[in-house]
């Protein structure tokens, strides 16, 4: 029997393709059937219709921000809730109520359209007299093709740390009459994949990450970070030494082997010697302007979309959806100012005013009651303008989600902001590094260190260095925790706590709001549980989808699914 759905997942790009302003018939005919030639012109030095197709993959790539369901998919972490009084695709992914059959971030179909498309344009572009050349003499041709190779890559690594193993297709193009009923690959086979191909294409793709007019387009960075995060996977626990399936292969390796962090401790540092990257010296402006950090996006536009979605409700000016809460768990893992945990007994933290000289990362990333907005204070306190009360869309725990929107303080009004979909950026590398090193080392040195202490300098924090003499564990909570208020909302936290094998614990608890009342003599503060997060071992991989499991018969499902 035909693998029906797993051919549609391949075969759906045949449908269809709409070239904006080319001709009609290449709006209507199936390409692979009769519009090959018209795409791949033998004809066309230019290339422009070829282009055009690969200019469309990159509409496969990841995106963030309110993705899943209409929100983050950080609201099924231990870092925020949906707002949504409903219960979202996101609650799901917190409750583990989903299924094989109802996986909620279910973008299997999506990503082997994208290695399908990619491939097609990787078989025929030799076919297009494309002339021209980087400044450095590389071939456009040999870019382009290199371009696609790296799309497909992303979209690999993507359904790998989703699923572990999936089915590798290689360069082949399946027609409608082929028998697809693939198994999948090992992980291992997976990974060397990915990495055969970051290395393949790293000298072919461009060099300059800041050329405007080719902005979005990959570079020569952006395959070796691709790398980077890709082997910072592989050797965390989840995949090296804690298989949540023993010998399968799919799940992981079968035994642990050290030299898996020194790959992704060197893979970083590939980055780093670039020397083209710098960490911004305003964290909010990371994410609102194009800028030295970033090493690779997708192009998101100038827009209000982040400030519509997930400002403080009571605001006239924009639209004001309030859709993410973060929560208490999150608003307590940033420290204070100087440094210091709140926890630290030194740290001067005040229980009763307890937004004052906290991390500024804190002030960049979440609205608490008080903090200035379109040129008046946020009210989260019980009856508050962004707090009312009643069947309205409002925060659930009393904050609401800061990042990602423009300096809108003193405004009266939103205006367009950048929104690109940023997939790898300088810090994460800094980050990484010092993960992979600390974990290779019997103790950390002043690699590691110089790393964390760059990324804390940066948060405004005085003192940033972090006190010596920290154990390999000590470091290690250290990375963690700024790997969190760093990488908050960009879909890392998802993730980190699965490979790093901590789930059943930090998603397996209840979540806080921070309830105030306002009365004659001060505020009143009182934690209230709202969500009680659910996690089951099962939950460390997605499930294959349940339609592409029943119908081939050689496609394992994943263990607990």
């Amino acid at each position: 029997m035909k693998y029906i759905n797993f051919k549609w997942s391949l075969l759906i790009s045949m449908a269809i393709y709409t070239f904006g302003s080319c001709k009609s018939d290449l709006e209507i005919v199936p390409i692979e059937l009769q519009t090959l030639e018209q795409v791949f012109d033998t004809k066309d030095s230019a290339g422009v219709n070829a282009n055009r197709f690969l200019s469309d993959c990159y509409r496969f790539l990841p995106e963030t921000g309110n993705r899943v369901g209409g929100d983050f998919l950080d609201a099924g972490t231990d870092d925020a809730l949906s707002s949504n009084p409903t219960n979202t695709s996101v609650q799901q992914l917190a409750l583990g109520t989903y299924t094989a059959d109802s996986y909620p971030d279910n973008l299997w179909s999506s990503f082997y359209q994208g290695i399908r498309k990619a491939n097609i344009f990787i078989k025929n572009i030799d076919r297009v007299p494309l002339k021209g050349q980087l400044q450095n003499g590389t071939p456009l041709k040999r870019v382009w093709k290199a371009e696609a190779r790296f799309l497909r890559a992303m979209f690999y690594f993507e359904l790998l740390k989703r699923h572990g193993g999936i089915p590798l297709l290689g360069d082949q193009v399946y027609q409608l009459d082929d028998d697809i009923e693939l198994p999948r690959n090992s992980f291992e086979q997976c990974v060397e994949y990915i990495v055969q191909e970051c290395e393949e294409i790293k000298d072919s793709l461009r060099v300059d990450p800041f050329d405007l007019p080719m902005y979005g387009r990959p570079t020569k960075a952006a395959a070796l970070a691709l790398k980077s995060r890709l082997l910072l996977y592989a050797a965390s626990p989840l995949f090296n030494g804690e298989n949540v399936d023993g010998q399968n292969p799919f799940t992981g390796y079968s035994a642990f082997s050290a030299d898996r962090w020194q790959l992704a401790e060197t893979a970083a540092k590939q980055v780093i010697d670039l020397k083209l990257f710098r960490l911004e010296p305003e964290f909010k402006d990371v994410f609102i302007t194009r800028n030295r950090e970033r090493i690779f996006s997708k192009q998101g536009g100038n827009n209000t979309n982040v400030e519509n979605n997930n400002g403080p409700i009571g605001y006239a000016a924009g639209v004001n959806n309030g859709r993410t809460s973060p929560t208490q768990e999150f608003v307590d893992c940033f420290g204070m100012a100087n440094g210091l945990e709140i926890t630290d007994p030194n740290a001067g933290y005040d229980e009763n005013d307890p937004y004052v000289a906290r991390d500024k990362r804190f002030y960049a990333s979440v609205f608490y009651d008080g903090a200035m907005w379109l040129s008046r204070p946020v009210q989260t306190f019980e009856g508050g303008a962004d707090k009312p009360g009643g069947s309205r869309q409002q925060t659930k725990t009393g904050y609401y989600l800061r990042k990602f929107m423009g300096d809108f303080e003193s405004a009266v009004n939103y205006s367009n902001v950048n929104h690109d979909h940023i997939l790898f950026r300088y810090a994460e590398i800094l980050l990484s590094y010092a993960e992979a090193r600390n974990e290779r080392l019997e103790s950390p040195d002043q690699g590691v260190y110089q790393a964390i202490e760059s990324i804390r300098q940066r948060a405004g924090l005085l003192p940033y260095e972090l006190p010596a003499g920290l154990t390999k564990a000590e470091m290690r909570e250290v990375i963690h925790r700024e790997r969190r208020k760093e990488l908050a909302f960009e879909e890392h936290r998802f993730y980190d706590v699965r490979r790093w094998r901590k789930a059943e614990v930090e998603f397996n608890k209840d979540l806080h709001a921070a309830v105030i009342y306002r009365t004659s003599t001060g505020a009143i503060r009182q934690p209230v549980a709202v969500l009680k997060m659910n996690f089951e071992e099962k939950m460390y991989l997605a499930p294959i989808p349940f339609n592409e499991v029943i119908k081939n018969p050689k496609m394992e499902q994943n263990p607990g699914w």
